[in-house]
């Protein structure tokens, strides 16, 4: 008997990767999910490796996730994948504190941010 297997969050055409804890807040993340959104994924992979925000380095190593997932486990065909979800949102926060004059302290936000991309493969027309 084993354990019930969950059913898939995602079509059976589709692929998901997550990254949990990407330095940095969610609204600077999202720039970057918005270059992405729609392209196939081996646009996408360039347009990520030749972009000058520092978080697309993040980016790029969760959409080689979901493209290894696709190929790897769910036996897509690699070159007709397309981005079809690029979500951002709110991690945790971490909370430091700056000592300043008068003996005052200052509270400083290091914010985290989840990213969650979902390929499709898509018939070429």
């Amino acid at each position: 008997m084993g354990k019930a297997k969950s059913p898939r969050r995602v079509a059976d055409n589709e692929a998901l990767a997550v990254g949990t804890t990407i330095r940095g807040s969610a609204q600077k993340l999202n720039l970057v999910a918005e270059l992405i959104r729609g392209k196939k994924a081996e646009e996408a992979l360039n347009i990520l490796a030749f972009s000058k925000r520092a978080m697309a380095k993040d980016a790029s190593k969760v959409l080689a996730s979901a493209i290894a997932n696709a190929e790897n486990n769910h036996n897509l065909d690699v070159d007709a994948l397309v981005v079809a979800e690029a979500s951002v949102g709110k991690s945790i926060t971490m909370k430091r504190f700056h000592t300043r004059g008068r003996g005052k302290s200052t509270r400083i936000l290091k914010p985290f941010s989840k990213l969650r991309i979902v390929v499709r493969e898509e018939e070429e027309a």
